[in-house]
């Protein structure tokens, strides 16, 4: 499939088959292909809890609105961030780069997050959208439908994961069989409404 068309049908997708599985191996393509998603210094900050033990799925629906994806998609993913992954022996993030180039960007990487909390934090957020359209769009390559979500108590699914203290919850995707189409398309703005040519008018 095209990468256009699948940015074309990808659509969140509420229903799902409960008694599909993915295989082993379209789980492994999906976050094969989720990792080559871009991150600022390449500190792949992002981390996917794979929830596949059915009880702990019932406990994160009953924090999420009792929303019914969460136990029926085929593939819950909670996307988390490591917040220190920066400092973090980042030398592993620019092991195969030449030397002149470690030795510019390891510096270069604690400067710009070392104290900078807010930093870190946006970082990590930018870093888990990217990467959850990148999981979108491979699981629609595949075939398959699927959700980003924030509907859930963002402390208790924390606690449920045993999250570790310096990292984030960003959101859910779910990936799965649909067993009802997504509605239409709501209602898209024009390009108009939401590209600025160089300046906002005032």
């Amino acid at each position: 499939m095209k990468t256009t068309e699948a940015i074309h049908l990808r659509r969140s997708v509420k229903h799902f088959d409960a008694s599909h599985e993915m295989t082993a191996e379209e789980v492994d393509e999906v976050l094969s292909l989720a990792v080559l998603s871009p991150t600022a210094f390449n500190i792949q900050n992002w981390r996917f809890v794979v929830v596949d033990d059915a009880d702990l799925r019932r406990k994160i629906r009953a924090v999420s609105w009792d929303q019914s994806q969460v136990t029926d998609a085929s593939l819950l993913i909670v996307l988390c961030a490591d917040l220190k992954a920066w400092e973090k022996q980042p030398e592993r993030y620019w092991i195969n780069a030449p030397k002149d180039v470690q030795a510019f960007m390891l510096p270069a990487i604690d400067n710009y997050y070392r104290g900078k909390e807010q930093v870190q934090r946006d970082e990590a957020m930018r870093s888990c959208g990217i990467v959850a359209q990148t999981i979108m769009l491979a699981a629609k390559s595949l075939g398959y439908d699927s959700c980003p979500m924030d509907g859930f108590d963002f402390e208790k699914v924390a606690q449920l994961i045993q999250l570790p203290d310096d990292h984030v919850v960003a959101m859910f995707v779910v990936i799965g069989k649909a067993t009802k189409e997504a509605w239409a398309r709501a209602g898209q703005l024009g390009l108009n409404d939401v590209v600025v040519k160089n300046v906002f008018e005032q």
